[in-house]
């Protein structure tokens, strides 16, 4: 079994746990990704693994509590142990290549645990990287301190600017381009339509955008088509052909129209998770 070791809330419903799972540690690279189950009738779901440690046999994940199963999972507590944890899944980032480049690592809100890991990475081969991070407001902010130990520059903005600036992620980079700042890759990690977004900037510049789809992935093994996606005319899955693609050759607009297919689903599973719950509050009175 797969026991939690460790639980920390990051903010109000954003959940950290480092997770005893030495076979997947041993093989863990960033970009890739784990399947879960919380109990063994559960909802198997996809989790981008946000660090590991090859030593203490640890994975570390990060996940927002939105849809039923991330709320089973925020209820567990450290000596609980998962059902399944599978991993790891899915292509690792390709960034070798980018040691002693100049690197723009780009994470808008959650996203921004998977962008801490790629921004690790680079700063441990060698490269110059600017981590823009971007927040709803001052109490969403995450992995600030980790964030700032990875990388060369970091740059953190939010919607509301209570943090010290009001600003999009795509407003930070095109100010460091347009200063001249040349970046070799941009990487974006976090909702869809931003990623969109750091795309558009980028094009016009010929600077070279990967962006990870993986909010996409449902089943996580390519059976399922949920993370179906058109790049560069071609059908690509997420969960088995990525998560990470060509920015400037990703349908995005597509991939938020399949991203809303499942809301009414969604909505209804984590309605009955809340029943569920009131319902065994009442039996406890």
């Amino acid at each position: 079994m797969f026991e939690i070791l460790e639980k920390r809330k990051l903010c109000s419903n954003v959940t950290l746990m480092v997770i005893d799972a030495p076979y997947v540690a041993k093989k863990a690279e960033p970009g890739q990704f784990i399947i879960l189950r919380v109990t063994e009738d559960g909802e198997r779901i996809p989790l981008t693994i946000a660090s590991y440690d090859r030593e203490k046999g640890t994975i570390t994940i990060i996940f927002q509590e939105v849809g039923a199963t991330t709320m089973k999972l925020g209820m567990m507590n450290v000596g609980d142990c998962l059902h399944d944890f599978v991993g790891p899944l899915g292509v690792a980032s390709e960034l070798e290549h980018l040691k002693g480049k100049k690197v723009a690592v780009i994470g808008g809100g959650l996203g921004c645990a998977i962008a801490y890991p790629q921004a690790k990475k680079l700063h441990e081969l060698g490269a110059e990287v600017d981590l823009i991070a971007g927040f709803r407001n001052t109490d969403f902010i995450i992995l600030e301190e980790e964030m700032k130990a990875a990388s060369t520059n970091l740059y953190i903005v939010t919607d509301d600017g209570s943090n010290g600036r009001k600003a999009l992620v795509t407003d930070v980079l095109k100010e460091q381009i347009e200063a001249g700042v040349k970046y070799d890759t941009v990487i974006a990690i976090g909702p869809v339509i931003m990623m969109k977004f750091v795309a558009l900037t980028t094009k016009p510049y010929g600077i070279k955008t990967i962006v990870s789809m993986n909010s996409t992935m449902v089943d996580g093994t390519g059976m399922c088509g949920g993370c179906r996606l058109t790049v560069g005319g071609e059908t690509k899955f997420a969960c088995v052909d990525g998560p990470d693609f060509d920015g400037h050759l990703v349908d995005f607009d597509e991939a938020m129209r399949r991203g809303r297919m499942y809301k009414t689903q969604e909505t209804a599973a984590v309605e009955a998770h809340r029943e569920h719950c009131n319902l065994m509050k009442m039996e406890v009175k």
